[in-house]
Parts: C-alpha cells; sequence; structure tokens
C-alpha cells in the first residue's frame, strides 16, 4: 500500500503544513520549546502513517496508526497551549483540520481492524 495515496496521510500532510505556519507566530524565545514540539508532534503523524504502511502487515499498521494518534493529541494540546498563552488566537481552520485527521486516523484504524 503506498501510504501517499492515502486520503488520512494527504490530510495530515495538510496538517503539517498549517501548523508550521501558526507555529511562526510564536515568540522566539519558544523556538527550542514549544515551537519545537508542536512541529515534531505534527510531522510525526504522517511520518507514522507513512511508516506503518511500509511494514509486513496490519498488525503493524494499526500500531503505527495508534501513534500517529497520540501525536495528534500532542499537536492539539500544544496547541490549546499556544492560545492559553496569547501566542496565537484560535483558528478554526487548524481546529477542522485536527478534527479531520483524527475522524480519517479513527475510520482507518476500524477499517483494518474489520478486515
Amino acid at each position: 500500500m503506498d501510504h501517499k495515496e492515502l486520503d488520512v496521510w494527504k490530510k495530515s500532510m495538510s496538517l503539517v503544513t498549517l501548523i508550521y505556519k501558526i507555529s511562526n507566530d510564536f515568540p522566539k524565545t519558544e523556538i527550542y520549546g514549544l515551537t519545537s514540539q508542536i512541529r515534531r508532534a505534527a510531522v510525526s503523524i504522517p511520518s507514522n502513517i507513512a511508516e506503518g504502511s511500509g511494514r509486513k502487515g496490519d498488525k503493524e499498521l494499526i500500531q503505527f496508526i495508534s501513534i500517529a494518534l497520540g501525536s495528534l493529541s500532542e499537536v492539539e494540546t500544544q496547541y490549546l497551549i499556544a492560545i492559553n498563552l496569547t501566542y496565537i488566537k484560535e483558528d478554526k481552520t487548524v481546529l477542522s483540520e485536527m478534527t479531520e485527521v483524527k475522524k480519517l486516523l479513527l475510520g482507518f484504524r476500524n477499517y483494518l481492524h474489520r478486515k
């Protein structure tokens, strides 16, 4: 299975781009803190989808999808922290993208469990 054909991978790649753009507005003092953390967590989502897709079976893919879900939860938390610290304002586009990626990840995982 080519991960680049998966809607969940494509949507998570879009989320990475959004996270990089919004984190540009974080204070420079956060470059090694929150900026780095939220970017690494965002990159981890499509990276784990890709890695799991390259493994030998669905059992391993399910594990990597679960890791991607954990990374998405990190991104959501760090996004809310940035809002609470008034580094950024809440953006419905970002929230919508995160919700969509979560739905796709859960749906994909459920599909793989039923196969």
